[in-house]
């Protein structure tokens, strides 16, 4: 090659390497416009409305994965490709953070919503309910008849250690679970209420206060008197009287169990009933039920009073008394009451 040729060559070599870097850049620069409007038609299918019709339960196994959910998620028609719900969740680093549980899936749902439920595990929640001075034996028949709770019990929780309330559960909860729940809740309501109870009360442990909160519990029903029907018994307590609650006698006879009748003169008079406060001193050695946060409240807090007996009064309440001889008027008057009731109000 001559001298003269060889500038020509190499200026050749030069502008296909510059014509190589060109279309490359222009061909990154298209793919890169590609992979920016894929991701953004990917992002915009992810938000769009879903196919759903209606509102939709859907349950997520435990353990279930990714693939799994997204391919339940297609499958019951809440959503229309379940590839683009993976790649957006697996995008977003959402992959292991999806919940298992009940969901209620709104109609019309978007992915992007439906991802946000399962992320922050927004499941279907479930109230149990258990009524105040319901025996343990009684809340476990009810979390035994619940359709949405799971597992055995295999021991019934001592007397007055669970607090009565509306509990809220997911499906599949475990009952055990549930009575765990109960059993803190009570604890943590003790240690809110303990520090803070009235000074000179007629006992020591927190035990004892559950077991009179509970005798407060079977006798009324009435949330405004109940520190007033414990403020009787501490009363009562104080000055070295018997409780004479007839709840703690039916207790002895039937542990809670409704008797369906009035008690007899004979199972007052008896004196092996350990519960039977017309024939004990002090407290049952048990609570006969367990109470609920007023009556315990109340028990701790009594109202401040000198009443020592109270009976009905016919309007669901009951009347208070100082002394016994105004006891015995109000007692007659519930009497009245009764009779006029079973004459048809005559």
């Amino acid at each position: 090659m001559s001298d003269a040729a060889a500038p020509k060559a190499k200026s050749g070599l030069v502008k296909i390497l510059l014509w190589t870097v060109v279309v490359l850049f222009v061909l990154a620069l298209a793919a890169a416009g590609a992979v920016y409007g894929g991701y953004k038609w990917m992002q915009a299918e992810f938000a769009a409305p879903g196919p759903s019709a209606e509102e939709t339960i859907i349950l997520l196994p435990r353990g279930a994965g990714l693939i799994t959910i997204a391919n339940q998620l297609e499958t019951e028609g809440l959503i229309r490709d379940r590839r683009i719900f993976r790649a957006a969740v697996t995008l977003d680093g959402g992959e292991g953070v999806l919940r298992a549980g009940e969901y209620r899936i709104p109609a019309g749902a978007s992915m992007a919503e439906i991802y946000d439920q399962l992320r922050v595990g927004q499941t279907v929640q479930y109230p149990v309910t258990f009524a105040e001075g319901l025996t343990s034996a009684m809340i476990v028949d009810t979390l035994a008849a619940s359709d949405v709770l799971t597992g055995e019990i295999t021991e019934i929780p001592a007397e007055g250690t669970l607090l009565p309330e509306t509990y809220l559960v997911t499906r599949g909860t475990s009952r055990q679970e549930v009575l765990d729940r109960m059993a803190a809740a009570q604890t943590a309501l003790l240690d809110r209420l303990w520090d803070d109870r009235a000074e000179n009360l007629p006992f020591d442990t927190r035990e004892e206060a559950i077991i009179l909160a509970s005798v407060v519990e079977k006798e009324t029903g009435v949330g405004a008197e109940r520190p007033e029907v414990a403020s009787v018994f501490v009363n009562r307590l104080r000055r070295g009287m018997r409780l004479e609650s007839d709840p703690t006698i039916i207790y002895g006879i039937s542990r809670g169990v409704a008797l369906g009748r009035g008690l007899r003169r004979s199972e007052i008079d008896n004196a092996e009933n350990a519960w039977n406060t017309y024939q004990i001193p002090r407290l049952p050695p048990t609570p006969i039920a367990n109470p609920g946060t007023e009556s315990i409240a109340a028990v701790l807090n009594p109202a401040e009073g000198t009443a020592l007996f109270f009976v009905a009064d016919g309007t669901g309440g009951h009347a208070f008394a100082d002394t016994y001889a105004e006891h015995q008027r109000n007692v007659a008057n519930w009497r009245r009451i009764e009779r006029q009731r079973r004459n048809g109000g005559n």
